[in-house]
């Protein structure tokens, strides 16, 4: 009888799970395919801070055959996935959510608040204050005798990664006051160890940027001040 009632929970949670992630993959499919039809201007729009920071350059370029295609394939798959984001919390959350006690929904949702809205502040921060900096200095080399011809593929590379980064690292205050909340570690570990953390911050603002120094050093400059502000945090909470 005991067996029987395990098997039949296994049989009912796994069929919750495969509705929630059915759910999830055609909500990925169908942003991913309404992102795509609206996929030059979301590209063009993605285009504006290398416009802004060279406003005679022609265009971008793309030197093989299904590279503009890939490309704006790339763009869609990513937006789809951003778009579809809510779904996938809202379905995850579903599934979790009921297995749950009330303290540990509190703890759950916390979670995924802060840690979503650090994320989005380090992808604005990256696209609006970062990147235009970044730009403008590489850009910059292009004169008479040096003509910039950045293609299309690697420029929406570039844009991602350093996106992907900023959004990656703001979340340093977040698992500092999380390492302190759960007894890990105290807030003087944190302040004695400043130094040796600030190293680490420039070893992995250097390996997020995939070796690129200037956009290692625009990416350690904001880290450093988070890294205070969750120290902050820390004496405050």
């Amino acid at each position: 009888m005991a067996e029987n009632t395990i098997a039949g929970h296994f049989s009912d949670h796994f069929k919750e799970l495969r509705k929630r992630v059915l759910i999830s993959f055609c909500a990925i499919i169908i942003f991913t395919i309404v992102a795509y039809i609206f996929s030059r201007p979301i590209t063009q729009f993605f285009m504006k801070p290398l416009f802004a920071a060279h406003p005679d350059l022609a265009g971008l370029v793309y030197t093989n055959l299904p590279e503009a295609f890939i490309a704006y394939l790339k763009v869609a798959v990513l937006v789809g996935l951003c778009g579809s984001f809510p779904v996938l919390c809202y379905q995850l959350w579903m599934f979790v959510g009921p297995g749950l006690r009330k303290a540990e929904r509190t703890v759950a949702l916390n979670v995924v608040f802060w840690a979503t809205l650090l994320f989005v502040c380090g992808v604005v921060f990256a696209f609006f204050i970062v990147l235009p900096e970044a730009l403008a200095f590489f850009m910059g080399f292009a004169g008479k005798d040096l003509e910039a011809m950045p293609k299309l593929d690697s420029y929406l590379t570039f844009i991602a990664r350093t996106c992907l980064a900023f959004g990656l690292s703001f979340e340093i205050p977040f698992l500092m006051v999380a390492a302190r909340r759960t007894g890990l570690v105290t807030r003087e570990y944190f302040t004695n160890n400043r130094w040796v953390f600030y190293l680490a911050i420039l070893v992995m603002s250097f390996l997020l940027t995939a070796g690129d120094l200037f956009s290692a050093f625009l990416l350690a400059i904001p880290l450093f001040g988070l890294y205070e502000a969750g120290i902050l945090v820390m004496l405050i909470l």
